[in-house]
């Protein structure tokens, strides 16, 4: 059996042609490449190291919130590529928002189950998390949503928005049922817009 990994830039680049917002967001190597992103997206901005077999990027220091300054910025490129297994940064446009967890996960007894939750770095503590047997109605989206703590209590723009992307990721695996995992986290929503800001996936 052949395991085929989407690290970040992979799985945006799919689940933009899926018809996902992505946050707009650079692989760079070079201090000019990085320099000539900045101009782009504009600071204060987002960096992340990027390596296909790197996971847990917040773990081990792979994750910078507010790069305010060029220098700055040069700075966490070079510190960045010293980490095991880098291969570059992703430079990121800053999208403010209440962080999400989506998921599906592929199990010998359900085959897929979608997974909904508080996202962030801190998702393993918080355990606000909820699950669907695939396929789900839009019915069961609103439902699961509504059983986590981050759920509750929302604007009814922002959980179109929720309800409108965990019904696109249903539909996805039923396009694509060779996915055995996939990872949003988080998926940041504002003022009835939402957007990948990290994403992961795996294909059997």
């Amino acid at each position: 059996m052949v395991m085929k990994v989407f690290a970040e830039k992979e799985a945006e680049k799919f689940l933009k042609k899926q018809g996902f917002e992505i946050v707009e967001g650079y692989f760079v190597k070079s201090q000019f490449k990085l320099k000539k992103v900045l101009q782009k997206i504009g600071l204060p901005c987002v960096m992340k190291v990027f390596g296909p077999r790197i996971i847990h990027k917040a773990k081990i220091g792979g994750v910078k919130t507010k790069i305010r300054t060029y220098s700055e910025a040069m700075h966490e490129l070079r510190e960045f590529k010293k980490i095991k297994g880098s291969s570059g940064v992703l430079a990121q446009k800053r999208f403010f928002g209440k962080e999400f967890l989506f998921g599906i996960k592929k199990t010998p007894e359900f085959e897929h189950v979608l997974v909904f939750g508080a996202g962030g770095s801190k998702v393993e503590e918080k355990k606000d998390v909820s699950f669907r047997i695939c396929p789900v109605d839009i019915k069961d989206i609103k439902s699961m949503i509504k059983e986590t703590k981050i759920g509750k209590k929302l604007q009814k723009k922002n959980m179109d928005v929720l309800v409108d992307n965990l019904k696109r990721i249903c539909v996805l695996v039923h396009k694509y049922p060779e996915i055995s995992e996939l990872d949003i986290n988080p998926f940041n929503v504002s003022d009835g817009k939402g957007k990948v800001i990290d994403a992961r996936i795996v294909f059997l």
